[in-house]
């Protein structure tokens, strides 16, 4: 096979079509937006509209909010932590804290923090300084030797707070 030889599979490139050139083009006179009137103009931003009937989605409930205090933590369990361990990315007597997790290659990037989950076996006695952590995590560190330590939350500004 030769550069020059190379070639896209028949049918894979599309050559594009002229419209409004003539009736026997096939895309001519309305050039494929049909018959007159609004939809038939450049412009037109009539998305969820319903002739004038109540739109669908302003007649079904409202639902639900967006909680802009809520931390976005990054979950990690214990058998994950412990494979790091095993691989030599983390050491066993380093203090394991987000940014010792992101270096270890366990987390891709710190966001809010780190909530710690039991899923897995822990050996080594490792010291965890993490926002969060479940119940059944906290047991499994502490059965390995290793302790839990939870920061604090980030403080948050209080919302009723006036600038004078």
């Amino acid at each position: 096979m030769k550069l020059n030889e190379i070639a896209d599979n028949p049918g894979a490139r599309k050559s594009r079509m002229r419209i409004g050139r003539g009736i026997g083009s096939g895309k001519g006179k309305t050039g494929g937006r049909g018959g007159k009137g609004q939809t038939a103009r450049a412009g037109v931003a009539i998305k969820g509209f319903e002739g004038g009937q109540m739109p669908l989605h302003r007649r079904l409930p409202k639902r639900g909010f967006n909680n802009i205090f809520a931390l976005d933590l990054n979950e990690v369990n214990i058998g994950r932590v412990q494979a790091a361990v095993d691989k030599g990315a983390l050491a066993p007597d380093a203090i394991v804290n987000v940014e010792a997790l992101v270096n270890a290659g366990v987390l891709r990037r710190a966001r809010d923090g780190v909530r710690l989950l039991g899923d897995g076996e822990l050996k080594a006695a490792l010291q965890f300084e993490v926002h969060g952590a479940s119940k059944s995590a906290v047991a499994a560190v502490e059965k390995s030797g290793g302790s839990v330590k939870i920061l604090a939350q980030k403080a948050q500004k209080d919302a009723g707070e006036s600038g004078s």
